[in-house]
């Protein structure tokens, strides 16, 4: 069959390398899923956590939304795709492991920074969420006009989803028990490094060193 578009010869791949041939993948997938671990990335398309980690269909359950943030509960938000999603993923497919992914260059951090989007937006609204980053990169900038306010606001946002992670108390107990492990990451493209925020040492700390020879 002769395709003109991309995406229809980029599933032509996909179709042959997961159901031609003696696949069983699909065949089990089929029954159902079980990953083991949700991630909370944004939907920026230059990330792409299973492509990033290397994983199989049906080993990740994955969450994306702009700057990869996590609301903080809200009982009267009744339509709240976050909440649903946590619900679904750790009570129902019993994920062992949430990991709330953020990365150099975000462009919906940088709006939130640079107070590009309107506040009456749905963008503007849905980034206020992580107000409490902003202020901590616009402190930073006061005190050190070299340092980068961008990455400080990306890591920090990343601490602000990960403690409204644990404003679900029904979360917040499955960690407390051991239940869920909840991790923070970053992920720098220019670098291709990862790194993981230590809560003891208070910083992020590399995970994965870099291969970009410096110049």
């Amino acid at each position: 069959m002769v395709f003109d578009d991309p995406l229809l010869e980029g599933f032509s791949r996909y179709q042959a390398q997961y159901y031609g041939g003696n696949s069983v993948l699909y065949s089990e997938l089929s029954n159902g899923q079980h990953p083991s671990t949700l991630v909370i990335g944004c939907c920026d398309s230059r990330v792409h956590p299973p492509a990033l980690m290397d994983t199989e269909p049906g080993e990740m359950f994955v969450l994306r939304n702009v700057a990869n943030l996590v609301p903080p509960h809200n009982m009267d938000n009744q339509h709240a795709s976050v909440a649903a999603a946590l619900e679904f993923a750790v009570l129902q497919l019993k994920v062992k492991r949430i990991i709330v992914l953020g990365h150099k260059k975000c462009g919906g951090i940088r709006s939130l920074l640079d107070g590009s989007a309107p506040t009456d937006s749905a963008l503007g609204r849905w980034l206020s969420v992580a107000q409490t980053a902003k202020e901590a990169a616009q402190n930073l900038q006061r005190k050190d006009p070299s340092g980068d306010p961008y990455e400080v606001c990306e890591q920090v946002a990343i601490l602000v989803s990960l403690n409204n992670l644990l404003s679900y108390e029904w979360l917040a107990e499955h960690v407390a028990n051991g239940l869920v492990q909840i991790d923070g990451w970053y992920f720098d493209m220019q670098a291709g490094a990862l790194l993981g925020y230590d809560p003891v040492a208070q910083k992020f700390m590399p995970l994965v060193s870099s291969m970009v020879k410096s110049p």
